[in-house]
């Protein structure tokens, strides 16, 4: 143990003087606290496994630029979040819910929507008290045979018809045919000042609107819960830390999911396809003769092999899967080290150790195993590190054709995605540039770590 301890302690000495390396192991130590606390990070809990179901975004609002602009600009835009009841009041069957929502924006938000699990036959209703005092009923239906329902009230929607009252009942009576209902938001309305001019010029009525809802159930038919887990979401026109996609996909916790995807591929098939290619390497240059000749023809019809353009033909052939795509990279990617470790292996089996052993009567695959491999696999960790960009690489050419696992989320397939909403055109540049940048600087981090370990380890290999 004292001897791990030591080598270790040489070795970190050792690699902190190469800075590239420190940076490349402080990203890939940063990335796999992120993949640890995911749960933790990730701001919809069940993005993982809904990332797909359009029904789990639909109280987002569709390409929302991310919520740290408002820094940039002097009109501040409202950004979608979650509010949850200040108070609730039961009596008998009765349930009396109360929110409040700080409104403090320079634009009125896209929805409203409410929420609330309810079992049985139930009168809802909502109403909002302004900040300048008004009270409007926004809502008022009667619903029946509910089990467990997931009650979602849209005030765009299902409220547009009050507001609009509302507003007739606010302005004078030569002012109520300029507004149109097919092309005025109701929230344009109900979070505007009082006045004459409410159709045609937004002021900002900026304060706490109170949303009161109160559900009536007119018999107690179950012992089940009849109502629970009520909340508001104020969908605004900014959305999360990276913004949403088309599909009203938080971004952010999509670029987090993707990265124990991206850690994951690369490694597991730098890990194989290296630890293959040193074997074979060193299986080729101990044995010599024929078998070398005809393992190197191998290799040279291999690495002969336009890696890219075959797995595209392969995974629009197959039903492409995470572990199809591992196992192609692999078929294609173990001649990385094989030269590199075959002409070190060649120098190393004529060494003076390695004749004595064989006069000791140890066999081939002791040879190979406890005196070649042991020496050879430290150059390993260097071309595990250097061969991690090109997995994610290809992983994200893959899904970026629309050729990957369409079950897991990656960064490719984010980009896919993108590709196929026109992105580009449509100017929505934080659903393009994060994951760009990400498999780019995971990626260099993963090259500066094998550059790192590369000078330390090939001057003592060579020495031997």
């Amino acid at each position: 143990m004292r001897i791990i301890f030591k080598f270790l302690e040489n070795f970190w000495s050792e690699f902190k003087q190469y800075k590239t390396g420190i940076v490349g192991l402080s990203v890939l130590v940063i990335a796999i606290l992120i993949v640890l606390f995911e749960g933790f990070i990730i701001t919809y809990k069940e993005a993982p496994s809904r990332w797909r179901d359009i029904t789990y975004w639909q109280d987002n609002s569709a390409s929302a630029p991310p919520v740290w602009l408002n820094f940039f600009k002097s009109k501040k835009s409202p950004i979608t979040e979650n509010i949850i009841y200040e108070d609730i009041e039961i009596d008998n069957l009765v349930y009396k819910t109360k929110f409040v929502y700080d409104f403090k924006a320079d634009e009125a938000p896209l929805d409203i929507i409410l929420h609330s699990m309810i079992t049985g036959n139930a009168a809802f209703n909502i109403k909002v008290t302004r900040p300048d005092g008004t009270s409007i009923v926004l809502f008022d239906e009667y619903y029946s045979d509910l089990n467990n329902t997931d009650l979602r009230v849209s005030l765009f929607n299902d409220a547009k018809t009050r507001v609009f009252r509302f507003y007739r009942e606010s302005v004078s009576a030569i002012f109520r045919n300029k507004l149109d209902a097919n092309t005025t938001s109701p929230m344009y309305v109900l979070f505007n000042t009082k006045g004459n001019d409410m159709a045609s010029e937004f002021i900002p009525l900026k304060g706490k609107y109170i949303f009161e809802t109160k559900t009536t159930f007119s018999e107690n038919y179950t012992e089940e819960i009849l109502f629970e887990n009520p909340y508001i979401v104020a969908v605004g026109s900014l959305s999360g830390f990276l913004g949403t996609d088309n599909m009203k996909r938080d971004l952010f916790s999509g670029l987090v999911i993707g990265l124990k995807w991206a850690l994951f591929i690369g490694m597991a098939t730098s890990f194989v396809s290296v630890i293959v290619g040193v074997m074979y390497g060193i299986v080729s240059a101990y044995f010599g003769g024929k078998i070398d000749v005809s393992m190197q023809f191998v290799y040279q019809l291999f690495i002969g092999i336009p890696t890219l353009p075959v797995m595209i033909v392969m995974s629009a052939v197959f039903k492409p899967t995470i572990w199809t795509m591992i196992a192609m990279m692999i078929t294609f990617s173990w001649t990385g080290s094989v030269m590199t470790v075959r002409s070190m292996a060649m120098q190393m089996k004529e060494e003076t150790y390695i004749e004595a052993a064989r006069a000791l009567g140890a066999g081939h695959k002791r040879i190979i195993f406890s005196h070649l491999a042991p020496l050879l696999l430290p150059f390993s960790f260097a071309s595990m590190a250097l061969a991690v960009p090109s997995a994610i690489v290809y992983e994200s050419s893959l899904s970026l054709l629309g050729l990957g696992d369409a079950s897991i989320v990656t960064w490719g397939q984010i980009l896919h995605d993108a590709m196929k909403g026109s992105a580009v055109l449509s100017g929505l540049w934080w659903w393009i540039v994060p994951p760009g940048l990400l498999i780019a600087l995971l990626g260099m981090s993963f090259a500066f770590l094998g550059f790192a370990l590369d000078k330390i380890l090939h001057p003592k290999l060579k020495t031997r």
